[in-house]
């Protein structure tokens, strides 16, 4: 695919957009992007002063953007509920959902539904948001769930007997489960559709090591002083670490089923390519567990 970058972006003119966790990081480049493009976007996340602050800074940059913030606490299945029911009510055809938001390494915190912090933000936030919006979803113009995953997702597993960390929490370890459950659900999507003949693509991608607020906002400590070292010295720009989630949102090449990340040494930097995901996240029996598992406790029974 070469060097892809957004001049590359087709013009989206009456396409909506939802990109969670958009008030900062490669979630705001992406809905910049998005919208320098004519699309329509919701910046979806738990903060409301932020996520204000990032529309009015689109807007003054692109006047007439079509940018709006909506509330969103993926932690919390009550707050994703009451998103969807309100872009359902208003008659939404949401073409394009880009799962975003995250958390990582955080000290061991429950929801309020008592699901550990990165498994229920990470993965089970966005599974129930999807299939609570798929019904619309479906009838967007070039269909499509992104989900964005990480390079830790390779060190992740289910840990089907302890979810919540009861027995032993480790920041990095749940966090390396929720990237891993990412690729899970991505992935057993698309086999989903498929299966059932629906037109939406389930595309994967990761933005390699990008410089966020997602490395200050959650660890403590002494890896709150390393990512503050790592950063500046290793990590490529947010813009950069967008252009694999933006790959994944619209171009046409990009397939379902499949993980765009970058394209550098050890898919740290670079622009977007099609990299493999580890050989346990293709495990369809592991999918298929986590999926129903998923259904179980969010309460959200996807409709295929």
């Amino acid at each position: 695919m070469g060097h892809w970058t957004p001049t590359q972006i087709n013009d989206q003119s009456g396409r909506t957009f939802i990109v969670t966790g958009a008030n900062s990081g490669i979630g705001f480049e992406t809905t910049r992007q998005l919208a320098a493009r004519g699309a329509r976007v919701v910046i979806a996340t738990r903060n409301e002063t932020k996520g204000r602050v990032a529309v009015a800074r689109i807007e003054a940059a692109q006047p007439g953007a079509a940018v709006e913030f909506r509330m969103l606490n993926l932690a919390d299945l009550d707050s994703v509920r009451a998103f969807a029911a309100a872009i359902l009510s208003d008659g939404i055809v949401v073409d394009v959902i880009v799962n975003n938001a995250a958390v990582m390494y955080p000290p061991r915190l429950l929801t309020p539904q008592g699901f550990e912090s990165q498994f229920a933000t990470n993965h089970l936030g966005h599974f129930a948001l999807s299939g609570l919006l798929f019904e619309t979803i479906r009838r967007g113009r070039d269909a499509r769930v992104v989900t964005i995953t990480s390079i830790e997702h390779k060190g992740g597993s289910i840990h089907f007997d302890d979810l919540a960390g009861e027995r032993s929490y480790s920041p990095r370890a749940f966090y390396q489960q929720s990237k891993f459950a990412n690729v899970l659900f991505g992935l057993e999507l698309d086999r989903r559709v498929r299966a059932a003949g629906v037109p939406v693509r389930s595309v994967l991608a990761h933005p390699g090591y990008a410089n966020t607020n997602l490395q200050s906002s959650g660890p403590t400590g002494l890896m709150r002083q390393l990512m503050k070292i790592s950063n500046p010295l290793f990590a490529q720009s947010a813009a950069m670490g967008a252009l694999n989630e933006l790959y994944a949102a619209v171009d046409p090449a990009a397939e379902s089923g499949r993980l765009y990340g970058p394209d550098g040494l050890g898919e740290m930097r670079g622009h977007p390519t099609e990299l493999q995901p580890a050989t346990s996240a293709r495990n369809e029996r592991t999918a298929r567990d986590l999926w129903e598992l998923s259904e179980e406790l969010t309460g959200v029974t996807w409709q295929l």
